[in-house]
């Protein structure tokens, strides 16, 4: 970090010049003593992270944009270069039990179903159908993978895009109580908004879908929709009854933005390869790796979910509960130590975790 200014060092060393002056001159001191406070509360507003506890993920945040930043560092980035790249489910917002686009797409089987009804005998939409929540849970990836497909795909971009911001806003998360879009994690928004203060641009690189992302990444991350970057299908252009050109969401999948594909990703859609990185998970490793490949300073971070009380604990590294989603290896951990990416701890790094949060 940089040193504080100088004024800012007069107020920390104002209290003792401030007794010898209040013993001889108390009525005036008081002015001095407001001009004081307004100066020194002026000094703590200007910490740019301020739900990060101070630690070593604070300062490689801090350090990172000093360097790339300043004229005359000799890792100067310059501006057009700047792209900083997030993982979105457990990086910037909360994934368990569930990501909410799986949530989402489990909700909208009744629908489909009801347009379908040849899918009723069918699993795994005979299971969901149940609204048994223990067999849902057990359901295969594989199993969601086909309820994912079957509920995101084979209708009108405009009209997919009318029905997910509906659900987003009266659907809730069952612990908090509250809308899935007000679980990004404070701490991480300040980091958004950092980056992008220092000529940043910042890009969500998730494995969920790209257009469902695309949805909301604006009002609740200040990301707009041509810098998401997410598992991508096709779309088919046709003009409707009325002879309007629209475009039709395909079950064919154009990118599977998880593990390789997300550098691929980046690559198709970005075009230059990002200076910082923030993941979670093994499907964010790549990303990391190819981030932290490049020349000059380069800054990769992972979330580790550790603090059960506030949010959640899995891994199963550093001996967490082992999860299928949102899976931290203890390999992924020891690569992170060994290749000097920094690790946050929510439990340790972060004061808080909501902005909801007093």
């Amino acid at each position: 970090m940089r040193a504080p200014p100088a004024v800012a060092q007069q107020v920390l060393d104002a209290p003792l010049g401030m007794k010898r002056l209040a013993s001889s001159q108390s009525a005036r001191a008081w002015p001095v003593f407001a001009w004081l406070a307004f100066v020194a509360q002026a000094v703590a507003q200007t910490d740019p992270l301020p739900s990060w506890n101070d630690g070593a993920a604070k300062r490689a945040i801090v350090e990172f944009v000093e360097v790339t930043t300043t004229q005359g560092s000799p890792h100067f980035v310059q501006p057009a270069e700047r792209i900083a790249t997030f993982d979105q489910d457990g990086t910037l917002g909360v994934e368990h039990p569930m990501y909410s686009q799986v949530i989402y797409c489990l909700d909208r089987v009744p629908t489909l179903v009801k347009a379908r009804p040849e899918l009723a005998n069918v699993e795994p939409f005979k299971t969901v159908l149940t609204g048994d929540l223990e067999a849902i849970a057990k359901l295969p990836m594989p199993e969601l993978e086909k309820i994912v497909v079957a509920t995101l795909t084979g209708m009108p971009l405009d009209q997919f895009n009318a029905e997910v911001k509906k659900w987003l806003e009266s659907a809730k998360d069952p612990r908090w109580k509250r809308p899935y879009t007000q679980l990004a994690y404070q701490p991480m928004q300040e980091v958004l908004q950092y980056l992008r203060a220092n000529g940043y641009r910042t890009y969500i690189v998730t494995g969920s879908g790209q257009d469902f992302v695309r949805v909301y990444a604006q009002e609740v991350y200040g990301v707009p929709p041509e810098q998401v970057v997410g598992t991508a299908s096709g779309t088919t252009f046709g003009y409707d009854k009325h002879g309007r050109p629209f475009l039709t969401k395909d079950p064919k999948l154009l990118l599977n933005d998880n593990d390789a594909g997300k550098p691929e990703g980046i690559h198709l859609m970005i075009g230059r390869r990002p200076y910082a990185a923030f993941g979670n998970s093994t499907g964010d490793q790549q990303m990391l790796e190819y981030t932290k490949a490049g020349t000059g300073a380069r800054l990769a971070m992972l979330i580790l979910h550790d603090d059960a009380t506030r949010e959640y604990a899995y891994g199963p590294a550093q001996g967490l509960p082992d999860t299928r989603v949102g899976t931290f290896t203890p390999a992924l951990y020891d690569e992170a130590t060994k290749q000097h990416w920094a690790v946050v701890s929510m439990k340790k790094d972060w004061k808080r975790i909501f902005a909801f949060e007093q």
